[in-house]
């Protein structure tokens, strides 16, 4: 392709994600932007929030590719005084436009959950959660399981997620015996709470996903469970930013961009000097 759109962007981020893919209660595609503006400057992004805004009006960006919905929920005003309106003002004031692939990005092969898996060096990949619906087939689903290259101890899987893993303040936890052998992991990219009871059907070690709470987490362990480990949500999601951006390098001669800017709203992490129970 020799020019390139919003339109023409768009249009294949639609073929590669296909909006029908997506949960039902999900806001993907399109959210603003001129479909005829030329395109030379892509950001990809996590979240679409002021700090990853002005990142792309700083680059010059025509578009940003977002991962989570910046209208997932009704709103009744984009108004400038409000957190969302300051956004698409500002967008729209710059020439950005602004899309999204969401849940149906988790569900594509490759997708999000490849992307953390592939961080990890899981090989033999499925999907934990096959899908259904117009996604189904052809190794499509939410979640990934795969083998690590040679057996850890939970101890040593949590500390090789902290140095894979983009950093964050929250780093990685885990919840199991720090001893406990591992070979096959399973992952999803953001929270994952609710596939607890498929990793523990697909019988693997340990299960990594964002947004862990206490009780289901307790339950679960008590129950036999796999071994866990929690990571930030950001950090879970930002390694298929690299992997869209590679994709629209090879078929678009744009200049594309990933975002590093830390969205996870965690900033401070500390455990006290005398007291230190980590593995």
């Amino acid at each position: 392709m020799t020019d390139s759109t919003v339109r023409t962007v768009v249009d294949a981020l639609d073929t590669r994600y296909p909006r029908s893919w997506a949960e039902s209660w999900d806001r993907v595609g399109l959210v603003l932007g001129e479909f005829d503006h030329p395109v030379a400057r892509v950001l990809c992004v996590v979240d679409c929030v002021p700090e990853t805004v002005e990142q792309a009006v700083d680059l010059g960006a025509d578009l940003i590719v977002a991962h989570h919905p910046l209208f997932l929920k009704p709103v009744s005003s984009i108004a400038p005084d409000t957190f969302k309106g300051r956004i698409v003002h500002r967008l729209i004031r710059a020439g950005v436009a602004l899309y999204t692939a969401h849940t149906n990005a988790d569900v594509a092969n490759p997708g999000v959950s490849d992307a953390l898996a592939a961080r990890l060096g899981l090989t033999d990949l499925r999907p934990l959660a096959p899908a259904e619906g117009a996604a189904a087939g052809e190794g499509r689903g939410l979640g990934r399981i795969g083998v690590l290259p040679g057996p850890l101890t939970l101890a040593e899987l949590t500390r090789l997620a902290a140095e894979r893993l983009p950093a964050t303040s929250a780093g990685v936890r885990s919840a199991g015996d720090p001893d406990r052998p591992i070979r096959t992991v399973a992952v999803c990219g953001g929270a994952g709470d609710s596939f607890l009871p498929d990793a523990t059907r697909a019988g693997v070690d340990a299960y990594l996903c964002a947004d862990l709470r206490h009780h289901p987490v307790s339950e679960h362990l008590a129950a036999g469970g796999p071994a866990l480990l929690d990571v930030a949500h950001w950090a879970s999601e930002r390694p298929w930013l690299d992997d869209v951006a590679a994709w629209l390098r090879e078929v678009f001669p744009v200049e594309v961009v990933v975002s590093d800017v830390d969205t996870d709203p965690w900033t401070v992490h500390a455990n006290r000097d005398d007291l230190e129970i980590r593995p």
